[in-house]
């Protein structure tokens, strides 16, 4: 059975698309089968294409992410993920809001997988619109992601 995996980010239009593109790659790369998805935790850019700006800059480094599709964050990916990954802790805080009773499944930080990579939080480059340094950062969490899920699966 396939781990399955859900970055979240504020519009799903930055971040966790580029994230969700990062780990396509490097999960198949090294021989991994994962379900890999992002969301938003708030709902302005539902039904959206990623920012172009962060599609050129994912193309640039082989990643492509201009086929995603802005979706919402809910209450039923509690039950449908297996790991629930947040770019910024409020990001974070406005997935736990949504937690059902009972619920166990782990909501981390991006950054936790490599807390040397940057800052810790993912910074939002819709306003700066630094995706380089956001996609360096990313690479390296992910790099620590993937090793840590290659561990698991042994």
């Amino acid at each position: 059975m396939n781990k399955k995996l859900l970055f979240a980010c504020s519009g799903n239009i930055c971040r966790s698309p580029l994230a969700e593109g990062i780990l396509e790659v490097k999960a198949r790369s090294a021989g991994l089968s994962l379900d890999i998805d992002s969301a938003g935790t708030d709902t302005w850019h539902v039904g959206k294409p990623p920012d172009g700006r962060a599609i050129v800059a994912a193309r640039l480094k082989g990643y492509n992410i201009e086929n995603q599709i802005a979706r919402a964050f809910r209450e039923k990916d509690f039950a449908k993920f297996d790991l629930l990954i947040a770019m910024d802790e409020a990001n974070r805080l406005q997935m736990e809001a949504l937690r059902p009773q009972g619920s166990t499944v782990p909501v981390v930080l991006m950054s936790s997988f490599a807390p040397d990579a940057g800052p810790t939080e993912v910074p939002d480059p819709y306003f700066t619109g630094k995706f380089e340094p956001v996609i360096a950062q990313l690479e390296k969490c992910i790099d620590a992601l993937v090793a840590q899920l290659l561990t698991e699966r042994q």
